[in-house]
């Protein structure tokens, strides 16, 4: 909330619809509510950290939907037919412990797996564009200009050669027509 803003206040009743008070004088309570702002979250963000692809998703950790086959629950692993079936305390626990051991698992594994790999794969897309701009663009745009009087000639090939005998077979081609009839 800015400074200077004023408060607007709200009325807000607290009692139950199945209260009843004999005294109906009784002041309700009234409480200072802030009026709701769309941009106050925004406030301190600039454009940069807006358009940051470092900026971490906290809600939406797969927007790509890269891992969509990792969704995996109890009923998509264990599953008992009608005719052959466990107690009801058996199942709800096998629940219990499959959901919770899925979770504590991973995050055990995250902890410490999360961190390293983060690093490695962060010093590997590092190099790799590292290379890619250093040496491999270089490389290929002098491939290029090494390589343009080729790229002249097979245009000129094409144009006087290949694109005559194919406009032609076209053209040639063009005129037929197939008609299929039921007999």
């Amino acid at each position: 909330m800015m400074k200077g803003e004023d408060l607007e206040e709200v009325e807000i009743n607290l009692r139950d619809s199945s209260d009843s008070f004999d005294n109906e004088d009784e002041p309700q309570r009234l409480w200072k509510a802030p009026l709701a702002l769309e941009d106050e979250e925004n406030i301190h963000t600039s454009t940069l950290v807006e358009i940051s692809d470092t900026k971490p998703l906290l809600n939406i950790r797969d927007p790509r939907a890269i891992n969509d086959c990792l969704k995996v629950t109890f009923e998509d692993v264990i599953a008992e037919p009608v005719t052959v079936r466990s107690g009801d305390r058996v199942w709800i626990w096998s629940n219990a412990l499959f959901e919770v051991s899925r979770v504590w698992i991973y995050r055990i594994i995250t902890v410490l797996l999360a961190i390293p790999m983060s690093i490695i794969s962060g010093v590997l897309f590092s190099v790799l564009s590292c290379f890619h701009i250093w040496m491999v663009a270089p490389c290929i745009q002098c491939m290029f200009i090494g390589t343009r009087w080729l790229q002249s000639l097979w245009n000129i090939v094409l144009d006087i050669i290949v694109r005559p005998i194919f406009t032609s077979a076209g053209r040639c081609c063009g005129g037929f027509s197939i008609h299929l009839a039921k007999e």
